[in-house]
C-alpha cells in the first residue's frame, strides 16, 4: 500500500496524471481486498468525479494501423476489476496471484538471479475468464491494457501480418503496459501444419523473435481456446501458463452470489432451491452463467416481479441449452427435476393442473 502512495505522490509532483490515476486504482483495489470497501469506493468515486473516467491514456493516443485496411490494430483500456469479480479455481487463482506478485517484485527477483516473470499464457474453453483475468491483472498493476485486434492484425498481404506484429510489440515495449494477445492460436500455430502456407512460418518466427525482445517493464498475456494448436517454441516463451476451466460447483455457487448481490430472490436464502439452481448451471462456462442469470433478471423486471425466482433462472437455462420448446412436456419435466413445484409450474406456464400431475407421475415411474 505504501508503494502505491509513493507512486501517486511521484505522479503528482511530476504532473503525470496517468500515473496518479492508475496507481490510485491499484490502491483502491488493494484496500477493497483488505476489507476497506468504503475507502476504496470513495477513491473510485473521487476519480470518476474528477476525471469523468478512470482511464488515463493520453500517452497511448497514437495507435498503429494496418497499412492495407487502415484499421487500428490495438485497443487501449484501463479496466476496473475488483478481486471478487474474478471467480477461479483455487489453484488458478493462486497462479494468477503469483504472477501479479512476481511482476510487482521483479526488481528483487532479478537481484537474486531469478529472472523476469512478465509473460503469461492463459488457455481453456470459451467464456471461462481469460479476458477477465487479463483485465484483472491490468486493474491490480495499474498498467493500461493494450489488446491486439486480430481483425486488423492479420493481413491478406504477403509479409504484412509479421510487420503488424512488429508494430504491436514495438508500441507496447515503448510504454509500460499489458499487451494482450487474444485468440493467440491464430498467429502462433504449429509451423508444421500442412494446411498452412509458408507465410505462417514467417509469422510465427516473427512472433517468437518479438516475444524474446519484449520489454521487461511491460507484461505480455496471451489467451487461446485451442492450446494444442500452438507451436512448441511459443509455449517455451511464457514464464507462467494457467489453465482456466469451466467452474466447479463451488465456483458456480460464488458466481451466483456475486451476480445476485443485492438482488431479491426466492432461492438465495433457501439452501435446497439454491443448490438445485447451482446444479442446473453446473457444466456451463462463466460467461454462459452470467448470460443466463442476466436474462432471468431482465425477464423478472419486465414481468414486474418483486423478486427473481428459481423458476425464471431454470427457464432461461432450459432455453439457453435447447434454444426452443419443441415439446412442452420436456420443459415441465426439466422444471420438476430441478425442484420447481407443481403450483409454481401451473402459475408460470398456465398449464392445467391435471396435466402437470400426469407428467409428474410418469417422471416418478421412471425414477422408480
Amino acid at each position: 500500500m505504501y508503494t502505491e502512495l509513493v507512486k501517486i505522490i511521484e505522479g503528482g509532483l511530476a504532473n503525470d496524471k496517468e500515473k496518479v490515476i492508475n496507481f490510485a486504482i491499484v490502491l483502491a483495489n488493494n484496500l477493497e481486498r483488505q476489507g476497506e470497501t468504503s475507502l476504496a469506493n470513495k477513491i473510485r468515486s473521487t476519480l470518476t468525479r474528477k476525471t469523468g473516467t478512470l482511464t488515463a491514456l493520453d500517452s497511448f493516443a497514437t495507435k498503429p494501423v494496418d497499412n492495407e485496411s487502415r484499421m487500428d490494430i490495438l485497443e487501449i483500456t484501463s479496466p476496473q476489476i475488483s478481486p471478487n469479480q474474478v471467480i477461479l479455481s483455487k489453484y488458478s487463482q493462486e497462479a494468477v496471484t503469483n504472477f501479479i506478485e512476481s511482476y510487482k517484485h521483479r526488481d528483487s527477483l532479478q537481484e537474486l538471479g531469478l529472472g523476469t516473470n512478465n509473460s503469461l499464457l492463459l488457455y481453456g474453453p470459451p467464456g471461462c475468464g481469460k479476458t477477465t483475468v487479463a483485465q484483472f491483472i491490468s486493474s491490480m498493476t495499474g498498467l493500461p491494457l493494450v489488446t491486439a485486434r486480430l481483425d486488423g492484425l492479420v493481413s491478406s498481404l504477403l509479409g504484412s501480418t509479421a510487420k503488424n506484429i512488429r508494430k504491436v510489440f514495438d508500441y507496447a515495449s515503448n510504454r509500460e503496459c499489458i499487451l494482450f494477445l487474444d485468440e493467440f492460436d491464430v498467429i502462433a500455430k504449429l509451423r508444421d501444419d500442412k494446411n498452412e502456407l509458408g507465410e505462417l512460418k514467417r509469422v510465427v518466427n516473427s512472433l517468437i523473435q518479438n516475444i524474446d525482445e519484449f520489454s521487461e517493464d511491460s507484461i505480455l498475456i496471451a489467451a487461446t481456446n485451442h492450446h494444442k494448436l500452438l507451436d512448441p517454441a511459443v509455449w517455451r516463451r511464457f514464464n507462467f501458463v494457467v489453465a482456466l476451466e469451466k467452474p466447479q460447483l463451488e465456483e458456480v455457487n460464488l458466481l451466483l452470489l456475486n451476480i445476485l448481490e443485492g438482488k431479491e430472490t426466492n432461492f438465495l436464502s433457501n439452501p435446497k432451491k439454491f443448490n438445485l439452481v447451482v446444479n442446473a448451471l453446473y457444466g456451463l462456462s462463466h460467461a454462459d452463467i452470467k448470460t443466463i442469470v442476466t436474462n432471468a433478471l431482465r425477464s423478472a423486471v419486465l414481468s414486474e416481479e418483486k423478486c427473481l425466482t428459481n423458476y425464471q433462472v431454470l427457464k432461461e437455462t432450459f432455453f439457453y441449452l435447447n434454444h426452443s420448446v419443441e415439446d412442452e412436456d420436456h420443459l415441465i419435466k426439466y422444471m420438476m427435476e430441478n425442484g420447481v413445484t407443481h403450483k409454481e409450474i401451473y402459475k408460470s406456464l398456465n398449464i392445467p393442473f391435471r396435466r402437470i400431475q400426469g407428467i409428474s407421475k410418469n417422471v416418478n415411474r421412471k425414477e422408480n
